[in-house]
């Protein structure tokens, strides 16, 4: 069994150039049938996103501060508090259909009421 620790990008896979047999490859491991149109529009694709992000890898971070949001956001919330409440059978009362003390609606799947 293989364990993945490492982001796909560096693994020595992506260390190649992405071919289309590459593309081809993964498509299948991951039981995506691919046409070979596809595989070479993906190939393309790929290619730039794996560019761009060798790119962002390259990058200086050691002074950039780690974060988990970018804004110093918290929720406000209230204190919950039993308020008044309506009686079932007020509810019950302003209801269009009821039968045996339940809501009663249209049948959605084709059965009867």
């Amino acid at each position: 069994m293989i364990l993945i620790c490492e982001p796909l990008w560096r693994l020595s896979i992506m260390n190649q150039p992405l071919s289309q047999d590459l593309v081809a490859h993964m498509a299948s491991l991951a039981r995506i049938d691919l046409s070979q149109e596809e595989i070479a529009h993906f190939t393309k694709h790929l290619e730039k996103i794996f560019d761009h992000v060798s790119q962002l890898d390259g990058l200086d971070l050691d002074s950039v501060e780690a974060m988990s949001h970018p804004y110093p956001l918290s929720n406000v919330l209230r204190d919950d508090v039993v308020g008044p409440t309506v009686e079932p059978l007020e509810v019950l009362d302003q209801a269009p259909d009821v039968a045996d003390g339940q809501f009663r609606v249209p049948p959605i799947l084709g059965g009867s009421s």
